[in-house]
């Protein structure tokens, strides 16, 4: 039995990295280079693949999430506009393909990969290319240039593996999936990955320990820490709503019918999210 539903959880991971890559990851995304600091820039586009974070030094770049494959060249220009710098670190908030796919073109320039060892290992199941070279559990320092970033695990949410990193001279906070913001990007409980609804609270509640004032979603644009508090709200709103209409027998159709309105659930959402949130929440 285990063996079986350790099976079924590959094959969904699978399932989720080439949705992703077909629907999303065959062109290259038009990108937009927002400047939050004087060193420290934010590539963005909209919806998918996710947000890469840049923090400039003198001694190479540190980047966060890496987008698709298809969109190294373009991110490598947008840091050229900026920097004659090589990226010298690539920190991966989590596994999917939208945030890890230039894993192995930058390694192919030398830069090292980081990720939590839940999302190496995420990656070692589904067999995706760019390994991450250094792994944490719990949290990671890293100084370059004179610079300080922190890693920062907190635990599931997203998936079993999502990081924060934390631009501290910066007061900037880079979540990954873990917070998303706009209605375009509803919470995503990875249960393939590992994700958790339940958990997924406590986890943004460690985040929001740390010293910071601007965020950098997962997708969206860059916000405020205000805006993930009222995030954290609504992770227990869902999780509420939907553990309320399981003890009142509602069926799967009436439950989604409320993710959809209440919580802008989209196709991906009900086929990666509901299944699990019954499971899970009853």
């Amino acid at each position: 039995m285990k063996m079986r539903v350790g099976l079924v959880a590959v094959l969904s991971l699978a399932m989720l990295g080439a949705y992703l890559h077909a629907q999303f990851g065959t062109e290259a995304a038009k990108l937009d280079l927002v400047k939050v600091k004087d060193d420290l820039y934010v590539i963005h586009n909209d919806f998918v693949p996710g947000n890469t974070t840049a923090l400039i030094t003198s001694e190479g770049v540190v980047i966060v999430d890496d987008k698709f494959e298809i969109d190294h060249a373009n991110i490598m220009a947008e840091l050229k506009k900026v920097t004659s710098q090589p990226v010298k670190y690539v920190i991966n908030t989590h596994f999917h393909g939208d945030h890890s796919g230039g894993n192995a073109k930058l390694q192919a320039l030398s830069a090292q990969v980081v990720a939590s060892e839940a999302a190496r290992q995420k990656m070692v199941e589904t067999k995706m290319p760019g390994l991450p070279n250094v792994t944490l559990e719990n949290r990671l320092r890293l100084y370059v240039g004179g610079k300080r970033v922190e890693v920062h695990y907190f635990g599931r949410s997203h998936t079993n593996g999502d990081v924060v990193v934390l631009f501290p001279d910066h007061r900037v906070l880079a979540m990954g999936d873990m917070f998303t913001f706009g209605d375009a990007t509803p919470q995503l409980v990875d249960y393939a990955g590992g994700g958790s609804a339940v958990e997924w609270t406590k986890t943004v509640d460690g985040a929001l320990g740390l010293d910071f004032d601007t965020v950098v979603p997962g997708h969206g644009v860059v916000t405020t820490k205000q805006e993930v508090r009222k995030f954290r709200e609504s992770t227990v709103s869902l999780r509420t709503k939907v553990h309320d209409m399981v003890s009142q027998k509602k069926s799967r159709a009436e439950i989604e019918k409320m993710l959809r309105s209440d919580f802008h659930f989209a196709d991906l959402h009900v086929q990666l999210s509901l299944d699990g949130l019954l499971k899970e929440l009853q």
